[in-house]
Order: structure tokens, then C-alpha cells, then sequence
């Protein structure tokens, strides 16, 4: 539980808060909290059983694997290294607006203004490109030293939350909360849709199971303690910020800082300025050494090129695959502002937590040669039926839908497949040690949620994100599946065990 809450609770609260608040959602941003963490935490019951069940290291991309075959983990893997240099990108140059007010300047000061620049890349900052590589060299020369670094900055963080909530409340004035709902329900899941970003972490702790000696009870209480407890604090936090500013006026790159100078509380902006720092740097570091041991992972199966699975034998650390995601993520931190990172953060993230639902779904339902024909026709048709009543779902909202008519067709839908999923087709494998509750309704709830906070994601970050992912298609069809383990294995001549429902 500790191991996640200090995965979990860092940077994203000091990042996207404000931004939010003032451009999104306004004070119901403590909503648009509890919607993420709704969401997160139905995730966080398709991680566990996944965890608990198949304890390897991997996490998602492991999962997806077995139950549905390389293809989607390799869409799976290719967005989750966004999502690991992505979220590199955006602390760090939350870092630089930390580090500005912290020396009594505007959180934008540092960086240089580059006019010719379109205006979304024209805000170079090498302070965010700075802070990437001495987080990476630290990462590269001793996982240990950054182990006990993170939880010296972990208790620090901590109780600069506790002090935030406690400090900021003395200054509390309810009248900020009087314009309740400024941009109505689309802002607030427009809101939630980005502060997912805020919860990214928890799958790293699923990644322990190797190491965990009672799955069944430790693993459970580890992941959903932790996400209730992050919940909270988020809550708790964001309503601070609201108390403390009218949304309006709230600063989009350094929230918390520039609300206590608001209030007259310049001491305590220099406290939550450090804290922030430091949490900040110990989330740079965690996802430095978590992205270059997924990228190690997946070149391990030969679907990345396998020289970035090289261990260095002085170090123990993954070194060429650390230089090559923080290269990436130094790049995109350089030029990219806070709004298009956050925004690919959150379509990256939903899309690999709703594959991890539906592979949970197929998990439980099929099992390779012993599901009948007939009843694995029926999950195939219950699994596109619920997908398509959902996207239309989502679709219909994103295009600005206010009637009830879209909604009573697909919404129905979606609730009778899965009434027929729960009531018509057997299940193939229970879970051994713990299971995900009320199967299939919770994994359809997390799906559900998952597209529909996609479809409160701005049109242009889709079309990045298609990019994105047509990249990684050409690349899988002309290098990763003639070079992938498997291939390599019946090109040998060796056998090879087919997994899963791909």
C-alpha cells in the first residue's frame, strides 16, 4: 500500500490541478477527482486479478500477451512508452514553473519564447531538458541509491500534502466556490478525461508479485488501499486550491505556490514550491527506471530491438534503453506545452486500461482449446457488442449529443450484452487465488468509463494520437513481427506454445 501511494501520489496533483480548474472544469475539479479515481480504481480490480494470477513482471503488456496475443500488446506496449516519456515531459517542465516561483519569478520566466515557433511548441524549456538527464544519469548509475531516494522524497511529499490541505484551509473563503459549475457537467468529464494522468502509477505496483509472498491478501489490500488513500488526498487537495483562488484566477502551471502568494502566505509558497520539487524529481526518477525496464521487457521478446534489453554488468541498470526514452522524453519536454502532453497522457492511459478490461473479460470466458466453438462466437459477439454500444456512447457526446435519443439506443445495448454475457455464456477459468467481484459487470463498468472519458478528449490530441499509433503499425508489420521471440522460434525450427486468444 505504501509502495503505491508513493507511486501514485506526486506529480500529477501539482501539474494538472490548476490547469483544469481554471481552463476545464472550475471548482467541480474535486469531481472530476472522484470520477478519475472511480475509474482508476475499476482499473485497479483488473490489475489485481491479472497480478494475482499471473505474477510476472511486465504488467500490462504481459497480460495482453497471454490473453490476446502480440499483436495488441505491441499497440498495448508502444502506448504505454508514450505514456512513460509523455509524463516524463510534462513534470518536467512542471518543474521548471515550480522552480521559477521558488526564486520569486512567474512560472513561465525560464523558458525561452521562441515567436516563429507555432504557439502549442514555442515555449522552449532547457531547465525541464536539465533535470531529464541528471534524473537519468542518476536512474543509470544505481537503482539502489534511487530506491532510498524515493522514499526519503516520498514521506516529504506527503506531508507537504497534509500541509497544504491543513495551511491552505486557515485561508479558505467559501465564496470561491459560488460559481459552482462555470463550464457544466462536459467540463468536468473533460476534466476527469486529463486528471487520469494524476492516478498513473498504480500499475507499477502489480509488477511486484514476483516478489509478493501472500498474493491473495497482500496485493488486494496493496492496490485498492493505496488508490482509496490517493483518492482522498486528491479530493482533499483540490478543494483546497478552490478555496483558496476563485478558478479564475488560479495559475496553470504553478497552482499551489501561487495560491498561498495570493492569500499572503508568501513563507508557505517557498514550502509548497520545495515539496513540489521534490515530488516531482522522485516521480522523474520512478518513471526513468519504470520506463527503461518495460522498454528492457518488451526487447526481451524481440518485438523492440533486443539490444535495449542489455543489462550493464557494473551498473545492473538498463542503460541503453534509459538513454533512448529519456533522449525522447528530453526532446518532447523542450518544446511541448502542459495541455497536449496531458491530454496524450490520458488517451494513452484509458486506451491500455480498457484492453486490460476487455483481456480480463476473455481471461475468464475462453481458454484455448477447451471453451466450445459456440460459446467462444458468443463472447467474440457480447465483446464488439458492448465496445460498439460504448463507442457510440462516447461518439455521440464528444459530437455535442444533448438528447436522450442516442443514448437510449446505445445505452441499452450495452446493458443487455452484458446481461446476456453474465446470464448466457459459461465461465471458462476462476480465478485460483482472488478474482475481480461481480464478473463481467465490473470489467464492462471500467470499459464503459474508460470510452466514454476518451470521448471527452479534444479532436486534435486524437489525431496526434493516431499518428502515434500508425507509426507503430508500420513498424510492427515491416520489423517487429518478422523479429518477435516467437517468430524467431518457428523460424528456428524450435516449438512454439500458442497463448492466448489472439
Amino acid at each position: 500500500m505504501w509502495f503505491g501511494v508513493s507511486c501514485v501520489v506526486g506529480a500529477g496533483i501539482f501539474v494538472l490541478t490548476g490547469q483544469e480548474a481554471h481552463d476545464a472544469a472550475g471548482p467541480p475539479v474535486v469531481l472530476s477527482y472522484v470520477v478519475s479515481g472511480v475509474a482508476a480504481m475499476l482499473s485497479v480490480l483488473c490489475y489485481t486479478e491479472f497480478a494475482v494470477e499471473i505474477p510476472v513482471a511486465g504488467g500490462s503488456f504481459a497480460y495482453l500477451r497471454v490473453e490476446l496475443g502480440d499483436f495488441i500488446a505491441f499497440i498495448a506496449a508502444g502506448n504505454i512508452l508514450l505514456e512513460y516519456i509523455i509524463s516524463c515531459a510534462a513534470v518536467a517542465r512542471a518543474w521548471t514553473s515550480y522552480f521559477a516561483t521558488l526564486l520569486n519569478h512567474q512560472p513561465d520566466d525560464f523558458r525561452i519564447h521562441i515567436p516563429a515557433l507555432s504557439p502549442d511548441y514555442n515555449r522552449l524549456d532547457p531547465i525541464a531538458v536539465a533535470v531529464t538527464a541528471t534524473v537519468g544519469l542518476a536512474a543509470i548509475l544505481s537503482t539502489k541509491a534511487a530506491s532510498r531516494f524515493n522514499y526519503v522524497a516520498c514521506i516529504i511529499h506527503l506531508t507537504v500534502v497534509v500541509f497544504i490541505v491543513v495551511a491552505g484551509l486557515t485561508k479558505a473563503d467559501p465564496k470561491n466556490l459560488s460559481d459552482f459549475a462555470p463550464f457544466g457537467a462536459r467540463g468536468l468529464f473533460s476534466a476527469s478525461a486529463v486528471l487520469f494522468f494524476a492516478y498513473v502509477g498504480f500499475d507499477a505496483v502489480s509488477t511486484m508479485a514476483e516478489e509478493t509472498k501472500n498474493l491473495a491478501r497482500d496485493i488486494p489490500l496493496g492496490l485498492i488501499g493505496a488508490m482509496t488513500i490517493t483518492t482522498v488526498c486528491y479530493c482533499l487537495l483540490a478543494l483546497t486550491l478552490c478555496l483558496m483562488q476563485h478558478y479564475s484566477r488560479i495559475d496553470v502551471d504553478a497552482a499551489f505556490s501561487v495560491a498561498f502568494q495570493a492569500v499572503g502566505m508568501d513563507w508557505a509558497k517557498y514550502v509548497v514550491a520545495f515539496g513540489a520539487l521534490k515530488s516531482m524529481t522522485t516521480s522523474l526518477l520512478v518513471l526513468a527506471v519504470g520506463q527503461a525496464r518495460y522498454l528492457t521487457h518488451i526487447a526481451r521478446t524481440h518485438v523492440a530491438p533486443p539490444c535495449l534489453a542489455h543489462v550493464n554488468g557494473s551498473t545492473g541498470t538498463p542503460i541503453d534503453a534509459t538513454i533512448v526514452m529519456l533522449a525522447a522524453t528530453a526532446v518532447i519536454a523542450l518544446f511541448t506545452i502542459l495541455r497536449i502532453l496531458s491530454n496524450l497522457i490520458s488517451i494513452s492511459t484509458l486506451f491500455i486500461f480498457m484492453l486490460v478490461a476487455v483481456a480480463l473479460l476473455v481471461r475468464r470466458y475462453y481458454v484455448s482449446g477447451e471453451t466450445f466453438t459456440a460459446d467462444r462466437n458468443k463472447l467474440i459477439i457480447c465483446i464488439f457488442l458492448i465496445l460498439g454500444s460504448l463507442i457510440g456512447i462516447a461518439a455521440y457526446w464528444a459530437a455535442g449529443g444533448e438528447g436522450w435519443v442516442g443514448y437510449a439506443v446505445s445505452v441499452p445495448v450495452g446493458l443487455l450484452t452484458t446481461v446476456y454475457l453474465w446470464l448466457g455464456v459459461p465461465q471458462a477459468r476462476m480465478p485460483k487465488l482472488w478474482g475481480v467481484p461481480m464478473m463481467p459487470w465490473l470489467p464492462s463498468a471500467s470499459i464503459a468509463i474508460d470510452v466514454f472519458l476518451l470521448g471527452s478528449i479534444d479532436r486534435a490530441s486524437f489525431v496526434r494520437f493516431g499518428l502515434w499509433t500508425a507509426s507503430l503499425l508500420v513498424y510492427y508489420f515491416f520489423i517487429g513481427l518478422h523479429a518477435s521471440y516467437d517468430t524467431a522460434k518457428v523460424s528456428s525450427g524450435r516449438p512454439l506454445i500458442s497463448m492466448g486468444f489472439g
